[in-house]
């Protein structure tokens, strides 16, 4: 059964978390205990460490989640109205294939099971076991990752936390329909591996951009099956992590805005959390990014692809080569841009799809400027 591979939590943690007061967050949770293990049928989020740090490039120190989770379970929950698990940890394994393994099973498990997972590591190198977790689900995944690099690395058959999204590219089966950066910052990055993103069509928006108006990674994140955290992508200031020293990055209030995105987007159904050095001082940062996922995932609108058409405002721009269609959510005023299916291609959506967009894409599609998410979105559908 894939759930042997969880170790339930320490004692001495439980002990800890029981004796908080009964308005903290550590009465709504359900724990894995010694004695038991939850219902996951009367789940809907799932946390699960994975103390997992082999794939990191300075692997010298362990990852002690205990400190996450009792500041975590220490804060006040929201009206929340979702049932939240710990699972517990999946412990490293004899070698990182059989880690991944153990979490790519259980990560299945959990989506079979309509239960969202929220995987916190390690190193960011888990990712790949995480996406490799939608290959029985068959169907295309759109992952998006929050970090200061993109991660190729180089095809050498090893995989680390800055090597991960290479193999997820090459590897088969290749469920990957789109990769999207939010914050990659230009000098960690070489041009080639810049490039090769817009090869891809891929999408990527820089540190400054997104920090200059953070509600542009909002479409991103509602297209998104699967979030990727690197805890280096906050700087070292909010982070507390002096270890690996990032004087630029996102501040505490950003990564928590861009983990309520997440948290709201009807479509994002996993979220892994990775690099933590487990130090003290960035474990309640850890704390405040996997609330903040929650409450989002508490105020889900349930619209597209769930909601009907009726409920939209239908907007037709003309331009001369061809009309573009948006549509405007009577609900939450968000905007969607509707792609269409090409009858002679090879289409890897087999029929016209809506792709979430922004007021500003409507306005500039008005100018008669074609929408870059737009654009690229057609050119990936084409095989």
């Amino acid at each position: 059964m894939e759930f042997d591979f969880l170790a339930p939590l320490e004692t001495d943690l439980i002990i800890d978390l029981k004796r908080m007061s009964s308005q903290h967050l550590s009465s709504k949770i359900v724990f894995h205990t010694s004695e038991d293990f939850p219902d996951i049928s009367k789940i809907n989020i799932a946390i699960i460490g994975v103390p997992e740090n082999r794939g990191a490039e300075n692997n010298t120190k362990e990852v002690d989640l205990s400190h996450i989770r009792r500041q975590l379970y220490g804060l006040f929950p929201g009206n929340w109205s979702k049932t939240i698990a710990d699972l517990g940890d999946i412990l490293p394994g004899n070698s990182t294939d059989d880690t991944y393994f153990a979490v790519q099973k259980i990560v299945s498990r959990l989506l079979k099971s309509k239960v969202i997972p929220i995987i916190i590591g390690g190193s960011q190198d888990l990712t790949y076991a995480l996406y490799r977790g939608y290959d029985d689900l068959e169907q295309m995944v759109n992952m998006v990752s929050i970090d200061t690099k993109f991660d190729f690395g180089k095809q050498d058959g090893t995989i680390s936390s800055e090597s991960y999204l290479t193999k997820i590219i090459v590897e088969e089966p290749n469920n990957l329909f789109n990769y999207s950066n939010i914050g990659f910052q230009t000098y960690f990055n070489s041009q080639e591996e810049i490039d090769l993103i817009e090869k891809l069509f891929f999408d990527a928006f820089r540190l400054g951009e997104v920090c200059s108006n953070i509600s542009i990674s909002e479409p991103v994140f509602r297209d998104a099956d699967l979030v990727s955290v690197d805890l280096t992508s906050v700087k070292s200031s909010d982070s507390g992590n002096f270890t690996t020293f990032q004087p630029n990055g996102f501040n505490g209030k950003e990564i928590c805005s861009l983990s309520r995105y997440a948290g709201i987007s009807d479509k994002v159904s996993s979220l892994g959390i990775f690099n933590h050095n487990g130090s003290k001082q960035e474990a309640m940062l850890v704390a405040q990014i996997i609330w903040y996922f929650i409450e989002g995932v508490h105020y889900r609108s349930n619209e597209y692809p769930f909601g009907s058409r009726e409920h939209y405002i239908k907007y037709t721009v003309p331009f001369e080569s061809e009309d573009i269609v948006f549509y405007k959510s009577n609900k939450t005023e968000r905007w969607w841009i509707e792609i269409p299916f090409f009858l002679n291609s090879h289409n890897k959506l087999k029929k016209n799809t809506l792709l979430p967009c922004s007021h500003e894409d409507y306005l500039a599609a008005c100018n008669q400027e074609f929408p870059e998410r737009w654009w690229k979105a057609q050119r990936k559908s084409i095989v």
